[in-house]
């Protein structure tokens, strides 16, 4: 932007590279005057990159994708699920009747006997075990949720045992809180009770004076309500705007669930927790700031519990899980001088009222504006440009005026010469300023721009026609084309703009790339791309419930399987990794499915065929095989093929006409006798004459070469898009619990513990912050060795560190007629869903028949691993893809 600088900067590179040939660098000279003319230009385009970002994304006049649809929302990227105490609180106070709330930690001691490896929450069951064979350990993650209501204030303050809050008629109330904390549930936490939080009675006798004008009812009023809010603060809700003029930034308003009420200040969020104890000069001091009050004369307090004595204190401790209340023995006097007042109580509760419904109105305008706004932006024409030509001295003869009719042939010639040679830098402009103009779409997520390499004509320069031929005016799709087509990289560039936009989240896909290089060779970077794209478009997903559970309370067996609703580590590992589908489904039986027949000489062999969203079959076996494994290889190979063929590929193989065994891409066409096309996915790396060479076929006949060609690009299309077997389940152990508010349990309704008669190192509680990743073991990338590695450690680095998780790769996908026990993937879908439909219902009894079956297979599942052959150290091989070397392949673990 800096004129001076760039002018400067282009004569010094004048001087290096024609000085023996350039001696005046005087203003008047013509490259001088080209030089400023095109550094002139330059700071016009730094000026236009240094506008306000929201007038380079504005989108031109009359179009569509306005920059609200550009942004995440501040509501939308900033906030995140509950995860600290603080955060559920917030959650429970934003629901209408509550107060103030709290999370208790919920106490659950389970007994363990290491002799015979068994658990019980009863001591007594393990009474004939050795003491030195016996532990005991708190079950963690479990919570009580304390509950101060609105109303409570109205009851009377005396001392209650602890008591269900449904039983002082607060069942609607309690029902959100348990919605609210279900759908909003961190992996591996749960909620056992909601209890209604009890009193600590307190006597406050006080004699006060007040000011000779006050109106002694409203400052009795005031007082009241001080006292009041100092033993059970009610916590106010604040507009955005209100928050900001206190000092806090967006991140931190936004910070933790977000609220429909408001936003709560953390400060007074976190002063608003119950009192350990009460301190009478506190009680002076707020009584003191309220109007009309002149000076205490006496105050005292006392604990007015039943059953103690009344001894007056400065500070008195409040027993703990409860809140300090007004005891009905709470005296208050009032004087105007050393005359003593009469309070009219009747009058006071008015003015109660009427502060508290200032209050709650205040508390409606919290509501309002809760977003930051997106600054709208204005289009500028930031694309628009214009030649350099014009603005050149008229002596010249290159502007609009042109040369004097009296000029001769030689100085028009000259002229034109120097319009073409300025038509170059005009060109290169032109294109910088088009780039400019799609800024808005090259850092879009949404691939909708199939380029990223723009081109614009050149305007306004006088007989243009004259300098260039066959220039497409008028089309900047074909002078891109024409200028540009051999640079552009559309995937490629593509990919490097959104690994600049996903390094701003501080996320990376390197690893992730450089493996499906090796698994889809040229495709790689297209799936690569499709997996940035989704992971930056859920981002507002994948970051804010990223530690959340799924949501299993009282829930419609829609929104248990076949559903999207499943944890939030489960939705981002599914995006991080490529995998299309995260939803809760039955994984065994998918498109592809492998069976078996009988052969003519009477041999039990397997085939196997893939069927599209209709249920139709779109690819077969060619061959039998012999065991079930070289099927699914040659099937997993047929699907590699298809997807690692370019659909540019087959547009441009149809153009021409296609001939008997033509090869197009990774396919092969046959032409029939009666003119009937087909197509066979073939293996290039085989041999011509091979039985390897073709490895799958479509039993299917077209007429014509464009339906064959929509079928090819068809076929594409559904293995890219639609075909997949991948998906993931997470068992999270602390749902596998027996019911924790019972003290006994019969002892197969707990997880089995390996201790080693106490000598093992590892934790005995099998429950705590424990989760089972269960994945298919035989789809194409999860059966590789190397992405199998990879998606391991993804998954223990994108789960909370608190958490350890078991990864087991199971089952084969489902075979016809073959008896369901056999099948690991089978036996647990069914298991994991019968016991979700169970468990749905918090207050019915636990099933013992689900919980049963799904503990006993979870602790028989078998992970399978990759076949290979067994290779010693010492023997000659250099070819080591396939093998299972001693001593140095880790095939997979816990």
């Amino acid at each position: 932007m800096d004129y001076s600088f760039l002018r400067k900067k282009g004569q010094e590179y004048i001087e290096q590279l024609a000085s023996d040939i350039w001696t005046d660098y005087n203003e008047h000279d013509p490259g001088i005057t080209i030089l400023e003319m095109l550094a002139y230009a330059l700071t016009d385009l730094g000026a236009r990159i240094e506008m306000p970002l929201e007038n380079l994304l504005a989108p031109e006049d009359g179009s569509t994708g306005t920059i609200e649809e550009q942004f995440f929302n501040a509501s939308e990227i900033l906030p995140s699920n509950p995860v600290t105490e603080a955060d559920y609180r917030k959650l429970f106070i934003d629901i209408e009747g509550v107060k103030n709330c709290w999370l208790k930690p919920y106490s659950k001691t389970v007994y363990a006997d290491c002799k015979h490896d068994k658990l019980s929450y009863n001591p007594d069951v393990f009474k004939s075990t050795h003491e030195d064979f016996k532990k005991d350990f708190q079950l963690q993650g479990l919570y009580d949720v304390i509950v101060d209501y609105e109303d409570s204030e109205k009851e009377k303050c005396k001392p209650k045992e602890t008591e269900e809050a449904e039983v002082n008629g607060h069942e609607d109330i309690n029902n959100e809180i348990k919605k609210r904390f279900h759908a909003n549930r961190n992996l591996c936490e749960d909620l056992v009770r909601i209890s209604k939080v009890e009193k600590h009675p307190v006597k406050v006798c006080a004699h006060i004076e007040v000011e000779p004008e006050s109106d002694e009812e409203l400052v009795h009023a005031k007082v009241l309500n001080t006292i009041d809010n100092y033993f059970s603060p009610s916590l106010k809700f604040y507009s955005l705007k209100q928050l900001f003029d206190k000092g806090y930034t967006s991140d931190e308003i936004f910070e933790g669930p977000v609220l429909s009420n408001g936003f709560l200040d953390p400060k007074e969020l976190d002063e608003a927790n119950l009192r350990e104890e009460v301190r009478l000069s506190d009680l002076m001091q707020l009584i003191m700031n309220v109007e009309g009050v002149k000076v205490i004369k006496d105050i005292s307090i006392d604990d007015c519990s039943n059953g103690k004595e009344e001894t007056e204190s400065w500070v008195l401790c409040i027993d703990d899980g409860k809140k300090p209340c007004r005891c009905e023995e709470s005296t208050f006097s009032y004087f105007k001088g050393v005359l003593p007042v009469n309070v009219n109580e009747k009058k006071v509760e008015v003015y109660r009222n009427e502060i508290q419904q200032a209050e709650k109105d205040a508390q409606e305008q919290a509501k309002l504006n809760m977003e930051i706004d997106i600054p709208s932006g204005v289009n500028l024409g930031t694309n628009e440009t214009t030649t350099i030509q014009n603005d050149f001295p008229e002596t010249y003869g290159i502007g609009r005026v042109g040369l004097p009719p009296r000029a001769d042939t030689a100085r028009k010639a000259k002229a034109k010469q120097l319009k073409g040679y300025l038509l170059f830098f005009d060109q290169v402009l032109a294109n910088y300023f088009a780039h400019l103009g799609k800024v808005k779409d090259l850092l879009s997520v949404n691939g909708k721009t199939s380029k990223t390499y723009f081109a614009q004509q050149v305007e306004d320069i006088k007989d243009f026609t004259g300098l260039v031929n066959n220039y497409p005016e008028n089309d900047p799709e074909k002078l891109t084309q024409e200028l540009l087509s051999e640079l552009d990289n559309n995937i490629e560039r593509r990919n490097k703009l959104l690994d600049h936009l996903i390094a701003r989240f501080a996320e990376k896909f390197s690893e992730y790339a450089f493996l499906m290089k090796q698994l889809y060779g040229n495709y790689a970077d297209q799936a690569v791309l499709n997996s940035k794209e989704n992971f930056l478009s859920d981002y507002n997903v994948t970051s804010r419930q990223r530690g959340s559970a799924f949501n299993y309370f009282n829930q419609p067996e829609e929104n248990l399987w076949d559903t999207p609703n499943v944890s939030g580590i489960q939705k981002r590992i599914s995006r991080l990794a490529g995998i299309k589908n995260y939803n809760r489904r039955n994984l065994s039986g998918s498109f592809a499915e492998v069976y078996e027949l009988t052969d003519s000489d009477g041999n039990e062999v397997h085939r196997w065929r893939i069927r599209d969203t209709e249920n139709e079959i779109i690819l077969s076996a060619t061959e039998n095989y012999s065991a079930k494994v070289l099927a699914q290889r040659e099937m997993y190979l047929a699907v590699a093929k298809i997807i690692q063929t370019p659909t540019q590929i087959i547009e441009e193989a149809f153009q021409n006409e296609i001939v008997d065994e033509a090869e197009v891409g990774n396919f092969e066409i046959q032409l029939s006798e009666s003119g009937k096309y087909s197509f066979d996915v073939i293996n290039l790396d085989a041999e011509a004459d091979s039985t390897d060479r073709i490895i799958a076929r479509q039993f299917s006949y077209y007429d014509t070469q464009d339906e064959l060609k929509q079928a090819i690009l068809d076929i594409i299309q559904f293995m890219r898009q639609d075909f997949t077997e991948e998906g993931m389940f997470v068992v999270e152990h602390t749902l596998l619990r027996p019911d924790v508010t019972k003290n006994s349990a019969p002892l197969d309704f707990f997880l089995p513990i390996c201790t080693d008669e106490c000598t093992s190192c590892e934790p005995v509680d099998p429950y705590s912050f424990r989760i089972t990743v269960v994945l298919p073991g035989w789809t194409f990338r999860f059966a590789d060795r190397n992405f199998r590695n990879f998606l391991g450690e993804l998954i223990r680095k994108e789960i909370p560190a608190h958490v350890l998780a078991k990864i087991c790769w199971i089952g084969y996908p489902k075979i016809t007629d073959e008896p369901e026990e056999e099948n690991d993937m089978v036996h647990f879908e069914k298991a994991w869903r019968e016991f979700l439909f169970a468990k749905t219902e918090l207050e019915q009894e636990q099933d013992e028949t689900t919980l049963k079956q799904l503990i006993k297979i979870l602790n028989e599942l078998n992970t399978v691993y990759p076949e290979g052959k067994l290779l010693d150290c010492d023997e000659e091989d250099e070819t080591l893809e396939g093998k299972v070397v001693l001593g140095r392949t880790n095939i997979g673990n816990l």
